[in-house]
């Protein structure tokens, strides 16, 4: 009984150094999850008064780099939490942006980057739309606001294209190519009103 226990014992440990030098596959396995239909809310750190939501057909998370990709996008918006004179939230959001892109990549910092998006600005009925390019992306900076390579703006108090643009959420232009175009619609027909574009009164 002890030799045939000795067997079985040496046969384990042979089956094991074999097993042990085979060769390993050099496949390397993706890492992350995807999921389809997904409706997800985005509550940047940097931000903490702002919450973005999205409907996204494809939502890929890869936790080696931290990124998080969406395709097929819709309903993209930001609200923003209201605040009293004495900075206390009321409990109450307001629509502050809506944005549409093919696609999105959310990195660690929750930073949002695709190659070409529409940003409207509610408050101002101004819809901008970017588009980027492999060395400058559209970027959307929580707690800051958005630049591209290219800018096409309009709305009721200004239009015109901006290159190399940088506006903050309050449709500040902070930084711009000298070629850049832009006219001031001192003469508009139209005027924005919570949200939405009216025809301006005739004097």
């Amino acid at each position: 009984m002890q030799k045939i226990g000795l067997y079985a014992l040496l046969a384990i440990v042979v089956f094991a150094l074999v097993f042990a030098l085979l060769p390993v596959s050099r496949t390397e396995s993706p890492t992350g999850a995807t999921l389809q239909g997904v409706q997800l809310r985005l509550y940047p750190a940097r931000d903490p008064d702002a919450v973005w939501s999205f409907r996204a057909a494809h939502v890929t998370s890869d936790p080696v780099t931290n990124e998080t990709h969406l395709r097929t996008l819709s309903g993209g918006q930001r609200v923003v939490k209201e605040r009293d004179n004495k900075g206390m939230l009321t409990g109450r959001e307001t629509l502050d942006a809506r944005l549409s892109a093919p696609e999105l990549t959310i990195d660690a910092q929750d930073n949002m980057l695709t190659r070409q998006a529409r940003i409207t600005l509610v408050r101002e009925c101004a819809d901008i739309d970017l588009t980027g390019t492999p060395e400058q992306p559209v970027k959307i900076e929580q707690g800051s606001g958005f630049s591209a390579a290219v800018a096409k703006v309009d709305s009721p108090s200004m239009s015109g294209t901006v290159n190399r643009l940088r506006m903050s959420f309050q449709f500040v232009i902070e930084d711009s190519a000298e070629d850049s175009q832009m006219v001031l619609n001192f003469d508009a027909t139209e005027q924005c009103i919570n949200g939405k574009r009216v025809p301006v009164p005739s004097s």
